[in-house]
């Protein structure tokens, strides 16, 4: 009964170091559910903007890829900084597998095992998805003080290289 506990805690140790986080990259989504960014053009200097991360991606990191993609979209459009409007990180709980292990006692007709029993479950999908969602409008020239205003080549400056 031991050596099977042993078996089950070890196998139980192993499954979870397959449990971590799946990098998250900046790149363009490519569909309405999947991994990184997308965006929405209002109106003329005016986005919504998504960035979706994978299973287990930190939310400090989904918020930094989002405000990089709105740093991109001004610059792209000669923009030099942007005001965040509306800020909203949804989650979604992980929709992976999940393995779970057990180890107990039985009896049967004159014999009896008595057992402990123990279950562990693992999330195989490596942890909840999550998106920020940034309503932005763009400006030129001196930047308003304004904690929800950024420079959008500053933005780029400290982001952009932890996105490479």
């Amino acid at each position: 009964m031991i050596k099977q506990t042993l078996t089950a805690v070890l196998a139980s140790a192993a499954l979870s170091a397959c449990a971590t986080p799946q990098p998250t990259f900046y790149t363009a989504a490519r569909g309405p559910q999947a991994v990184g960014y997308s965006e929405y053009k209002i109106e003329p200097g005016r986005y919504r903007i998504t960035f979706r991360g994978g299973p287990g991606a930190p939310p400090a990191q989904v918020g930094d890829y989002a405000l990089l993609r709105a740093a991109d979209l001004a610059l792209a459009e000669g923009y030099d900084w942007f005001r965040v409007y509306d800020r909203r990180m949804e989650g979604a709980p992980s929709n992976g597998p999940r393995l779970s292990l057990g180890v107990g006692g039985a009896s049967f007709g004159g014999h009896s095992a008595v057992g402990l029993g123990v279950s562990k479950g693992f999330d195989l999908g490596g942890g909840p998805q999550l998106a920020q969602t940034l309503e932005v409008i763009m400006g030129k020239g001196e930047p308003p003080r304004d904690p929800q205003v950024y420079v959008a080549r500053d933005v780029r400056r400290t982001i952009g290289p932890r996105a490479s």
